[in-house]
């Protein structure tokens, strides 16, 4: 981190000075010190001591424990001036973390490397260091004209730096032998406690991390406005650590175009990057982070801003497909951590579907506005969200046909792999037809694209999808979903329903329909849905299929119903799962004749191998 000069400061703890042989004294065994000239009594001492021990194992909370420390210490040992401060092994320097007469401004500034100043010459000595009068020394950096004497001592745990206890007096030689045995003993006392208590704080900024990287992932998948989800994103960024610039950048063509740029909280306008430039072009090229912690040693660097000192860029990753860049920068050299990478980096594929399924919403929305001859490239994009052809899952033979009763439909359906053994399937119908149900429906493909991944029970996938539908709530739009979860090892489907119609399961010439029910997705908040599970057998088939087969008419009016869907079935239960799809799909156009479809059809045909 590059050190800014300040000015003199009242208060200061002084620059280097080592302080002469008889003003600085090397740290006394605690066995080989005499009791402390303040305390007249030795049970004093002891009490004093106990009181500090008794403090230290009060609490973890790093800033009350500095502040009672401090007032402890200048009430044992009279000053005017108090400054704790603790040492940063990354940055090399201390910070003071608690002080008692100093200027804010010094607070909120001051870094001291080792070496600097009395505090600094204890810090590197590993001794406590003592100067009766700070006139006599020619390299003290005088901070306040009545200030006379300090003392500083190193706070350690078991020979490792924690930090310093620095404290200042106006009168000459203020502080004596005793003084600074007592301090030592205090610093000796508190050292670990103030490890413990910046580790447990760590843990704790860790876990609040995590908690809210969760929560905003559930936020992100629920906003589907571009520019009001960029934002969002650079509030929950910043909500987790500072930057002085922010920017996420997404691919268009052969550039890095900065589609939001923003530097201390307002809004910027920032050129288009070509794609291999830079340390974001880096980041999108090669797919992997990059932390650089002084870009003027840095030759990628691309100097967008004037004193930009350390950079974060990390690939935004859709299904293995880079769509852009998220990147922070910092006026402060060596600001940027692993941890903040790691932070970015679990943020990221949040950031990345949210992205995508909002410039998937933008796009559809964008159709739904135009002429009804661009419903085609709907279609198209509909294609996108749902695959045409049957994917690979062990232990299952998978056949798909779809057709919607206009240019785009409102069937859902997709596939998550989670590892070698299980898949989890999704399958249903958003209400309506033609765009509104499209549009409902790829919404909901969005949703399931971010949270399928994510999580294996089918009756938690259903219940999150619904609750963030009920927030966003589409007047007199639902969705009806089937979700399933194949156990490959066990031959077992876990099936929750959201108003769908069940499966249908043929072994032999036997047909079973689990009976399994639920609401519908986006009409009713705080619902539960229950699952079953079915154990299947080798050569069994599953289908899957939307209302639109049952309520397919013919020329007399009449609905092709269970019945004949049931008989066809059967008849073909030998066959490949190929062939049982096309052979329904057939049957259902010989039945309809010249009647056009009444709604959309969708089938998944799944057989056990």
């Amino acid at each position: 981190m590059r050190r800014r000069r300040q000015p003199p400061v009242e208060g200061a703890p002084s620059r280097p000075a080592e302080s002469s042989s008889d003003q600085s004294l090397p740290t006394q065994s605690p066995s080989t010190q005499s009791p402390p000239a303040r305390f007249q009594q030795r049970e004093e001492l002891l009490d004093f001591l106990l009181e500090v021990v008794g403090l230290a194992s009060e609490t973890l909370n790093l800033d009350q424990l500095l502040e009672s420390v401090g007032h402890l210490v200048v009430r044992a040992i009279p000053a005017e001036l108090l400054a704790i401060l603790l040492y940063s092994e990354r940055r090399k320097t201390l910070r003071i973390r608690h002080a008692i007469g100093h200027r804010e401004e010094l607070v909120r500034h001051l870094e001291v490397r080792l070496g600097e100043g009395l505090v600094g010459q204890a810090a590197m000595t590993r001794k406590a260091v003592r100067l009766d009068d700070v006139r006599t020394d020619p390299r003290y950096l005088s901070a306040l004209d009545a200030v006379r004497s300090e003392l500083a001592v190193p706070i350690l745990v078991r020979g490792r730096l924690v930090g310093v206890i620095d404290i200042q007096a106006t009168a000459l030689a203020a502080f004596t032998r005793e003084d600074e045995a007592l301090l030592t003993l205090i610093a000796m006392r508190i050292g670990s406690v103030i490890d413990n208590a910046r580790l447990y704080r760590r843990l704790e900024r860790n876990h609040r991390t995590l908690r809210a990287l969760s929560e905003m992932a559930r936020e992100f998948s629920s906003i589907l406005d571009l520019d009001e989800l960029l934002d969002r994103i650079a509030r929950a960024v910043r909500s987790l650590f500072d930057f002085d610039a922010f920017s996420i950048l997404l691919i268009e063509g052969d550039y890095l175009r900065h589609r939001f740029s923003q530097r201390y909280d307002e809004r910027v306008e920032v050129d288009n990057i070509p794609l291999s430039h830079g340390l974001t072009g880096h980041a999108a090229s090669y797919r992997e982070p990059v932390l650089v912690r002084d870009t003027t040693a840095d030759p990628r660097y691309i100097p967008a801003h004037p004193d930009i000192l350390s950079e974060v860029a990390v690939p935004l990753i859709v299904k293995d497909r880079v769509i852009g860049v998220i990147d922070v920068e910092s006026e402060r050299m060596g600001f940027f951590t692993e941890d903040h990478v790691r932070t970015l980096m679990l943020l990221a594929p949040q950031v990345a579907t949210a992205i995508e399924n909002a410039r998937l919403y933008e796009e559809v929305e964008t159709r739904k506005r135009e002429m009804e001859g661009d419903l085609a490239a709907a279609r198209r994009l509909q294609h996108v969200l749902m695959p045409r052809e049957a994917p690979q899952i062990q232990g299952l033979e998978i056949a798909i046909g779809a057709r919607p009763a206009r240019e785009v439909s409102g069937d859902i359906y997709d596939f998550f792999e989670h590892g070698y053994d299980y898949a989890l399937i999704a399958f249903g119908d958003s209400s309506g037809k033609g765009a509104a149900a499209a549009i409902y429906g790829a919404l909901v493909s969005g949703m399931l694209r971010s949270m399928g991944p994510r999580r294996r029970g089918p009756a938690a996938l259903l219940r999150v999808l619904n609750e963030v539908l009920v927030e966003r709530r589409v007047h007199a739009q639902y969705v009806t979903l089937l979700s399933i979860l194949w156990d490959q090892s066990k031959r077992e489907m876990t099936i929750a329903n959201a108003g769908a119609v069940p499966p249908l399961i043929v072994r032999g010439q036997q047909l079973i329909q689990p009976q399994v029910e639920g609401v519908p997705l986006g009409l009713l908040d705080e619902r539960d849905y229950d699952e079953i599970k079915i154990t299947l057998e080798p050569h069994d088939i599953v289908l899957l299929y939307s209302d639109g087969f049952q309520d397919q008419a013919n020329p007399e009016g009449s609905h092709f119903g269970d019945a004949e869907l049931n008989r066809i079935l059967l008849a073909q239960a030998g066959h490949p799962a190929r062939t049982i799809a096309d052979a329904l799909f057939t049957a259902l156009d010989d039945y309809r004749g010249p009647v056009g479809l009444a709604d959309d059809q969708t089938l998944i045909v799944m057989k056990v191998i």
